[in-house]
């Protein structure tokens, strides 16, 4: 059944069409009188063959069919070929709009109409006219029924096609967003790990005669600098897995860790103080991790342009709707090609902090040095834009 199915479905639509015509055709060659045959054959050809082209031309053809249908009648020739009313009218309520679908009833209905008046036995009228007028409403309702059909199945065509093409078009910005993260994160980690490098490195220099125990401890503090660029790195590229023991020893960053972050920066020549008011605890994570970058970079950007005996402060103020970010030194300002850096610093700071309904505010202060002011909203809304 199912390679005989196959098989007809291969068929043109026209050949499967032609079927019924020839049926009819040969229905009256095998059954009729040779007195009766030419007529009977000139109007069968008349009411079926028009079939062939119904799917081409729903309406012309059931008028043709119609006008073959009125002129049987008018010789008085009861053909089985009838039938083709009911498939021209099924073809139209298929594929046309309501007001043809309605029309073209009335018009089969008034045929039946006629014919019932004309070929009914005497005194049996009524039972004839309402099995043919149920044949009539039937065709038009099953064409109606296709023709819904086909036009639901056609929205859920587009609905599918619109739906995978967002979603292709969700995935390409999902992708953007993860690029511009990695991106943001390899910036702060690399910049502010091979800056606090550099100035050990040259702190180490510069006391490698005078005091070796300090060049000692500077240049293992290099070497634990590294191996925590390396850590977060892979961290960032997600080359790690969750259940790896290394990364398990090794959590987001956060604002529990802004002490040893200034305990960093001080080793590097940049004596920080962090100050955190309030409890952090109900804080997510990724909060957590924007004020633990939001700081990172702002003290790198510090260590990288103020000269030495600087120092720098770090207050975090922890509520249940906010976290207020404030992180502010005592060098001197910066000169204005400084102050607007083109790289990703100060624009993916604000980025950082618009994640999450901020405004970070970065420039010099009225009593001198530089300061970098944000505040990061733990509602609905900042959450939704995380």
């Amino acid at each position: 059944m199912g390679a005989a199915r196959r098989w007809a479905l291969r068929w043109p639509p026209v050949m499967g069409d032609s079927l019924l015509p020839a049926l009819l055709l040969l229905d009256i060659v095998t059954t009729r009188a040779p007195k009766e045959l030419p007529a009977a054959v000139a109007l069968t050809a008349a009411l079926a063959l028009p079939l062939v082209w119904r799917r081409r031309a729903p309406l012309t053809v059931f008028g043709a069919v119609a006008a073959a249908a009125f002129v049987q009648w008018l010789t008085n020739v009861q053909l089985p070929a009838d039938i083709a009313l009911l498939v021209a009218l099924y073809t139209v309520a298929a594929n046309s709009g309501r007001r043809g679908t309605l029309l073209a009833a009335a018009v089969v209905e008034g045929g039946a109409l006629l014919a019932c008046l004309r070929w009914a036995t005497e005194g049996a009228f009524l039972t004839p006219f309402v099995a043919v007028t149920a044949m009539v409403l039937a065709a038009a309702v099953l064409g109606v029924n296709v023709r819904t059909t086909r036009a639901y199945l056609a929205v859920l065509e587009e609905r599918a096609a619109r739906l995978e093409q967002q979603q292709d078009q969700q995935a390409r910005l999902a992708v953007a967003e993860e690029r511009t993260r990695i991106t943001r994160e390899m910036h702060d980690i690399v910049t502010h790990n091979l800056s606090v490098m550099v100035a050990l490195t040259d702190a180490a220099v510069y006391a490698q005669h005078r005091s070796p125990d300090r060049t000692t401890a500077a240049m293992l503090q290099v070497s634990e600098t590294g191996r925590q660029a390396l850590t977060d790195m892979r961290r960032t590229l997600g080359i790690l897995r969750t259940d790896e023991p290394d990364a398990q020893r090794h959590p987001l960053p956060g604002i529990a860790q802004l002490a040893a972050l200034a305990d960093q920066m001080g080793a590097a020549g940049l004596p920080t103080r962090v100050e955190v008011q309030g409890g952090h605890a109900h804080v997510p994570a990724t909060a957590q991790l924007t004020v633990y970058r939001l700081v990172q970079e702002a003290l790198t950007n510090t260590l990288k342009h103020t000269p030495a005996g600087t120092h720098a402060k770090v207050r975090i103020r922890c509520s249940t709707e906010a976290l207020t970010v404030d992180v502010i030194d005592t060098g001197p300002c910066p000169p204005p090609s400084t102050a607007a850096p083109s790289g990703h610093g100060i624009p993916g700071m604000r980025e950082r902090s618009a994640a999450y309904g901020g405004k970070l505010r970065a420039g010099p202060l009225p009593s001198g040095g530089w300061g970098v002011h944000t505040r990061l909203l733990l509602g609905s809304s900042g959450a939704v834009s995380a």
